[in-house]
């Protein structure tokens, strides 16, 4: 077997090697229990500054565009070290607009939860990081997470589709039904559930 042919299957082997749920086979982040006392996110477009002695003070969010972390899972191994010295880590908030066509979506939704599975299996601990467009996302936007687990959702840039936000809120609830949600961002009041409101602009500048 050729060097390249070997790679595309081991290739092969790891994306498909966790265990899948739903309609649309998505991988399945477990529930785990994390110390969420004095929470601080960190985001990754940050963590490439070196402050070792903190880190695993601070857990890492994907709440910035998405083409600062596809890294993370076109070269997973890569980035796996660097990941490990933080307290947990969010899966990458892969977006799910309501203009992307489903297979995108669904490919989106994917890579997500297959982060957070590859993670996993190297001894993360790992928050779902969960998303949502129109009602027709709700279909397998929820799919990959075990009931009552710890959750991370964002606010930020969803005032101006607060309907569609608290509509999907709503139904990750009923889905989900999460022990605890990370909220990223202001809360709006309507929100019910034991939620962690983590300010956006708490970054480790204000905190080190």
């Amino acid at each position: 077997m050729s060097k390249s042919k070997k790679m595309r299957n081991d290739e092969f082997f790891m994306r498909n090697k966790y265990k899948c749920v739903g309609k649309f086979n998505i991988p399945l982040v477990k529930k785990q229990t994390i110390n969420l006392e004095n929470i601080i996110l960190r985001a990754y477009s940050d963590i490439n500054k070196e402050m070792p002695l903190i880190d695993k003070l601070y857990g890492v969010h994907f709440f910035v565009d998405d083409y600062r972390f596809e890294n993370v899972y076109a070269k997973p191994t890569y980035y796996l070290s660097t990941l490990s010295r933080y307290g947990f880590v969010l899966t990458p908030d892969y977006s799910l607009y309501a203009d992307m066509p489903q297979a995108i979506q669904l490919f989106n939704l994917f890579k997500n939860r297959w982060c957070g599975a590859y993670w996993q299996a190297h001894g993360l601990k790992v928050i779902p990081t969960i998303s949502w467009g129109l009602a027709q996302s709700y279909d397998f936007c929820f799919d990959g997470v075990e009931q009552d687990s710890i959750v991370a959702i964002s606010t930020v840039g969803c005032r101006r589709a607060k309907l569609n936000f608290l509509r999907g809120y709503d139904k990750m609830l009923e889905k989900i039904k999460p022990e605890t949600i990370i909220c990223y961002g202001k809360t709006f009041p309507e929100m019910r559930g034991n939620i962690i409101e983590v300010p956006y602009f708490r970054n480790v500048k204000e905190v080190a």
